[in-house]
């Protein structure tokens, strides 16, 4: 299916970049440790903002969301464990913690499985190479312009 087919298509486009960034250790090494945010990526708070910016997933469950950004509760539920691990280490380290706190977190393994996790079924369900790298964030605004 085309990501397009949902009414808040640019909603899900946000959420599975910042899945997608979130689920690759190889990524964030290069584009966060070693990169500091360079490369046109931003950095992790920037994507865990797209996370949970418009989609209040921080407030909320994801199955709010289905039918409109979200094709099913599977969906719902992976994105749900997703945010939930990662908004864990986020409120025990803060919201402005350099990336190597991020991902030197005990837990951090945890929340890109499950980042992982989700970005994978998202991906499928759009008909997407989940293994692709992930689009910097001049072709994802690029994607969700209006017009």
């Amino acid at each position: 299916m085309p990501l397009t087919d949902l009414p808040w298509w640019r909603w899900r486009a946000r959420i599975r970049s910042a899945l997608h960034m979130l689920s690759d250790p190889g990524f964030q090494r290069t584009a966060w440790l070693d990169g500091h945010g360079q490369g046109g990526y931003g950095d992790l708070s920037d994507a865990v903002y797209r996370l949970v910016e418009d989609s209040w997933l921080d407030r909320w469950s994801a199955e709010k969301y289905v039918g409109s950004v979200f094709r099913d509760s599977a969906e719902a539920v992976a994105v749900d464990a997703a945010v939930l691990r990662v908004l864990r280490i986020v409120h025990q380290v803060g919201e402005d913690a350099p990336a190597a706190v991020y991902l030197g977190h005990r837990e951090w393994p945890e929340a890109v499985q499950a980042a992982r996790e989700a970005h994978h079924r998202l991906a499928a369900n759009d008909g997407t190479d989940p293994d692709l790298p992930p689009s910097t964030l001049a072709e994802l605004r690029q994607l969700t312009a209006h017009g």
